[in-house]
């Protein structure tokens, strides 16, 4: 068995690590060694080329370095290759903490005292209990739902929504197209976790956003593409929306003149909420590799029929 490697040099050295002490049967190779193409079953990469996929005639898994799958173009990849995207422990955890702190910031209304201070105003905000704020989660998959566990303790009124029926305690659930409205109604915070795909991108637009309560905020861990931006900045205006905590943006880096860089109401990061650590995601991508060759379900695999 023979694993390509084609992404970070220094997460690669780590990698090569952990193979070699719990995996010395899966060759871990990169570019320069990799010698026959046709022997590589798994390659393990960002956004691999055209040019590498046609030489490998012998791949049967392509293992995202990431949780996302939106950088591949799906019509492009061999029809035999399975798609498998990164889950690992450091993702769950990291993005529990941005929402959580995220979810908090917006509920105690950091951002205004952040806005007064800048204006040198002592500008106290009436305090809202975590059981009077309705928090709403779009995306149910395994991020979603343990962002959702973290938050229950806070005491807030949880909802979340997807595209199929799920069931998940203490959170009123909603699916498909027909309960969109129903759910966007009653979130006070709303944070996307969807995946990006052609009937999610823009998701995040008027339409969607203004079905929020007056005063709402947003979250935005998803994906750039989820967001409308004009949409965004025009409902701030308006002050239908109070403020958007956003992560992740299209193009990312933002532009030195995008309207975001200087919005008062709108806090950015870099795509920083959920990163891989490299000696979970080394484990977890062996623990696949185990289940394929047992004949088992891959954590994450891809369904190309819903591109997530």
């Amino acid at each position: 068995m023979t694993l390509l490697y084609t992404s970070d040099p220094e997460r690669g050295r780590i990698w090569r690590e952990i193979f070699a002490t719990e995996a010395p049967d899966i060759a871990f190779v990169t570019p320069d060694e990799m010698g026959d193409p046709a022997a590589i079953r798994y390659l393990a990469a960002w956004d691999p080329s055209a040019d590498l996929l046609a030489r490998l005639s012998g791949l049967e898994i392509l293992f995202s370095v990431g949780a996302g799958i939106d950088q591949f173009d799906m019509g492009k990849l061999p029809p035999h290759v399975r798609l498998v995207r990164m889950i690992e422990p450091g993702i769950t955890e990291g993005m529990v903490e941005y929402v959580c702190g995220a979810v908090l910031t917006l509920h105690r209304k950091l951002i205004d005292y952040r806005i007064a201070q800048q204006e040198h105003r002592w500008a106290p905000v009436k305090l809202v209990p975590a059981a009077a704020r309705r928090v709403g989660v779009m995306g149910l998959g395994q991020l979603g739902q343990a962002v959702l566990r973290a938050l229950r303790p806070f005491g807030f009124a949880l909802s979340g929504w997807s595209r199929s029926r799920r069931d998940i305690e203490g959170v009123n659930c909603h699916a498909g197209e027909a309960e969109l409205p129903a759910f966007l109604s009653g979130c006070d915070i709303l944070i996307c976790l969807l995946p990006l795909t052609a009937e999610t991108r823009g998701i995040l637009c008027r339409d969607t956003l203004s079905q929020l309560p007056d005063g709402a905020a947003l979250v935005n861990v998803g994906r750039g593409g989820h967001l409308v931006e004009h949409d965004l900045l025009s409902l701030l205006e308006e002050e239908h929306l109070s403020a958007a905590i956003l992560d992740v943006t299209e193009p990312e880096p933002l532009p030195e003149q995008h309207p975001f860089w200087d919005h008062p109401r709108i806090l950015l990061t870099p795509h920083i909420a959920s990163m891989t650590r490299a000696d979970s995601a080394a484990r977890a991508l062996i623990a696949n590799i185990r289940k394929f060759e047992a004949g088992l379900p891959m954590d994450g695999e891809v369904r190309p029929d819903r591109g997530y």
